[in-house]
């Protein structure tokens, strides 16, 4: 009597992922980006900054982390096909834990070279690096706005905000320690600054990391409780008992889950296994935002030979 049900599927292509309606926010975001960091190369060299350098080597791993976004925006919306049932929207968990990794390599290149500078320190002209970081500053700050609302809901998107959220706080500690340099003539300020670039971005990376990990290793998304989840299945009329029971993410916004519905005979009888189906499928969508759902349908008993039966 197993009996299978799936309502959704695969994003919609005319929808497309979560990330997909913040595509075109990306590319103005990676436009300012890249032209910023022309500007922050020049101003760094002219103001033998290292802490305007560094903020520009930032943009660079910032123009290269909305790229990587907007390419696995464009794979994740193509069709799926017959070997790739929900398509490749993966590519947008891989690209935010790319972006991680880029994060984390810039991060650590900086704190070298900041701790370099206090071994072998360089006269930073203080007045042009302000200049050049406040141009920087006034670019962060209009692609965090396109991008602020899109990081709740995409993980992708989130890894593009927080390079671009990372390299802000960036243009604040650039502009502080210029301001602090023209005016006290102190040059630690330059690789101090840098540092504190460097230990910023780290810890939000690292909680990117985590949730993209936790996608790729299909784990139930943080928002539902699957107690809670089998509660609510089991408060539907004539169900006795659900197990195999699996919520994973395919991609932010598409969440899946899976289970084996132990169902009494006599309700099956007399209701049919339509009704059941559609308070199911009513009671997750309306609960936990969960649309995209398969259930088998069993009697009492089935369970027990279903390892013979599935191999």
């Amino acid at each position: 009597m197993g009996a299978g049900h799936d309502h959704g599927g695969p994003p919609p292509q005319g929808d497309g992922t979560a990330a997909a309606a913040y595509r075109t926010r990306l590319r103005i975001a990676l436009g300012i980006t890249l032209s910023v960091l022309v500007l922050q190369v020049i101003g760094g060299i002219l103001a033998d900054s290292l802490a305007l350098l560094a903020d520009a080597g930032h943009m660079a791993t910032d123009a290269l982390g909305l790229g990587m976004a907007l390419v696995a925006i464009h794979f994740a919306n193509r069709p799926a096909t017959g070997r790739r049932t929900f398509g490749l929207a993966r590519a947008e968990i891989l690209a935010a834990l790319a972006n991680c990794l880029l994060l984390l390599g810039v991060g650590g290149y900086i704190l070298y070279e900041a701790v370099d500078r206090f071994v072998t320190p360089a006269e930073t002209k203080g007045g042009l690096a302000i200049v050049f970081a406040a141009v920087g500053l006034v670019a962060n700050a209009v692609s965090l706005s396109l991008l602020m609302r899109g990081q709740k809901d995409s993980l992708n998107v989130r890894g593009a905000f927080l390079e671009v959220l990372a390299d802000t706080l960036g243009s604040v500690a650039v502009l502080v320690s210029a301001t602090v340099i023209l005016t006290t003539g102190w040059q630690a300020a330059d690789p101090i600054a840098s540092l504190v670039i460097g230990l910023m971005i780290v810890p939000r990376t690292v909680k990117l990391a985590r949730e993209a990990l936790d996608v790729l290793l299909e784990s139930a998304p943080k928002d539902v409780e699957v107690d809670e989840v089998r509660t609510h299945m089991l408060a539907v009329e004539g169900v006795e008992d659900v197990h195999d029971l699996h919520i994973w993410t395919i991609t932010s916004g598409l969440p899946v889950l899976s289970a084996h519905v132990v169902v009494a005979r006599e309700t099956l009888d007399s209701v049919g296994q339509g009704r059941i189906l559609h308070e199911l499928q009513e009671c997750l969508g309306d609960h936990f935002d969960v649309e995209h759902c398969t259930f088998q349908l069993e009697p009492r008993g089935h369970a027990a030979h279903e390892a013979k039966l599935c191999h």
